[in-house]
């Protein structure tokens, strides 16, 4: 295989060499193009001008046809002898290859099988490849060929051209809807001084010039909560955020995720906005609020039942858990008593904090499968959150959860300093218990609180997770165009 290649290679290697010595060359400045060529396949009976990459070629003699396309469209050619003179027309057989960008000039027409085509008058060799496409101009089927090299999954598959396309008009959507209703999109620092807005293991590196460690933001959410501070009632930002975790098929390091902000909201708002959002969303972007994920059809366009996540965790625990704060007691329970898991299944889980997520992932999210609202959290899960009036061991968040996927979070917004300091505090001895996902005390952050923010509600919506949910895809590397490879 690496011989043939080594030897194709050659051979185009030497007919640029041959285009150069004759005067012609291989790499075109410019092409003056009349249309695209989705737009050319409606210009039936008219003279057009297209350009675009060949994907398929077929000579027969004296007649021949090829295809080009773009990431939008293909387009068939017909390249006759009657069009070209015996010198052009030897020269796209012998000179033009697979893979090369070409011009093409001619009418518009639809052959007796009904396929919509370019009679070719005269083309133009755009830009030489050296090396060939692969051979199966349909996909590619090594993986990692697709996610190292996507600009060749892009040119040979349908199905990635369909799921990146729809990825920039489902980022369009979102930053339009937001902005019809009122929001404002703000760039806050991703190089940051303090790990802060999740429990996330964060990328640390140097500042040379300031001669101090940072990180890399695991989120915008106190930045956006600034901007509240300063009088910007709603607020978002949809950008890249990053944390140092496992890597497995719903994870990636690097993800994008956009967060909005609202003043005067609680999580209610947020629920009814978020609810009406997707729906216009999946109609907008895919034409059908119907997703097929994982052999089951889902619907977004219903009744989104709710499950009290306290109550369910108490159900499964059989006591009141909030008023646990060992984590070895509470493994006691989760194993002794109830059996729901092995004192091996829970080793990693170093507080309670950790050990409540772990049970949920497992024993509550997994089982859902219609888009369902979870509310009502413990408090230790997200310092960042405000405490329920009638109890403040409880939360006030909800997250949307489908085919035991969570595809949002979403909570009314702690805006006390006093109580905001001392749970970030907790995180502290947290992190000395051997928590590596835990907040430090952000003093900025605190800063702008004591100078008064009002009631807030904020959304964090993953992009990439929301993706490979939609589209049904195996590995979250699917949906990102370039994934952080080994």
């Amino acid at each position: 295989m690496e011989e043939n290649l080594s030897n194709e290679v050659d051979i185009r290697r030497a007919k640029i060499e041959q285009l150069k010595a004759e005067g012609e060359i291989p790499y075109k400045e410019k092409f003056e193009r009349t249309c695209t060529i989705l737009q050319a396949r409606e210009k039936l009976g008219e003279h057009v001008k297209i350009a675009g990459r060949i994907v398929f070629r077929r000579i027969m003699g004296k007649f021949g046809f090829c295809q080009i396309r773009d990431i939008y469209a293909a387009i068939q050619i017909s390249v006759g002898r009657n069009e070209f003179s015996e010198e052009d027309y030897n020269f796209y057989k012998k000179m033009i290859d697979i893979g090369d960008f070409i011009g093409v000039e001619g009418e518009v027409y639809q052959t007796q099988t009904g396929e919509v085509t370019v009679r070719a008058e005269k083309i133009t060799l755009l830009s030489k490849t050296l090396r060939p496409l692969p051979e199966k101009f349909h996909g590619i089927a090594d993986t990692e060929i697709r996610y190292r090299q996507r600009y060749l999954d892009l040119i040979t598959n349908e199905d990635s051209r369909k799921i990146f396309l729809t990825r920039s008009k489902v980022e369009s959507f979102i930053r339009r809807y937001l902005e019809d209703n009122g929001f404002i999109e703000v760039e806050t620092p991703i190089l940051q001084t303090s790990v802060s807005g999740a429990s996330a293991k964060p990328f640390f590196t140097h500042h040379n010039a300031l001669d101090m460690q940072c990180n890399l933001r695991i989120a915008t959410e106190c930045a956006l909560k600034e901007c509240i501070a300063a009088g910007i009632d709603r607020v978002f930002e949809l950008g890249k955020d990053f944390r140092n975790e496992g890597m497995d098929p719903a994870h990636l390091q690097e993800f994008t995720q956009v967060e909005w902000y609202a003043s005067y909201w609680n999580f209610e708002d947020n629920i009814a906005f978020f609810k009406k959002m997707i729906v216009e969303l999946f109609k907008t972007c895919f034409g059908t609020t119907k997703v097929n994920y994982q052999g089951q059809e889902i619907d977004f366009d219903g009744a989104w039942p709710r499950v009290d996540y306290v109550a369910r965790m108490r159900e499964l625990l059989g006591c009141d858990f909030l008023s646990v704060d060992d984590v070895d007691e509470l493994k006691k329970i989760a194993v002794e008593k109830q059996k729901l898991f092995s004192y091996a299944e829970l080793e990693e889980c170093k507080t309670v904090r950790t050990l409540i997520d772990y049970i949920y992932k497992r024993k509550i999210r997994a089982d859902i499968v219609e888009p369902t609202i979870l509310f009502n959290y413990p408090a230790s899960l997200i310092p960042l959150a405000r405490r329920n009036d009638k109890d403040d061991r409880i939360i006030d968040v909800f997250q949307v959860v489908a085919g035991g996927q969570e595809l949002v979070k979403a909570y009314s917004e702690l805006v006390d300093p006093i109580t905001q300091r001392k749970t970030l505090e907790d995180q502290l001895k947290e992190k000395a218990a051997g928590d590596e996902e835990t907040m430090d005390v952000d003093e900025d952050f605190l800063l702008a609180m004591e100078h008064g923010m009002p009631p807030i509600s904020g959304l964090g919506f993953g992009i990439d997770r929301f993706l490979m949910f939609a589209f049904d895809c195996p590995n979250i590397r699917d949906v990102v165009l370039f994934p952080t490879m080994k």
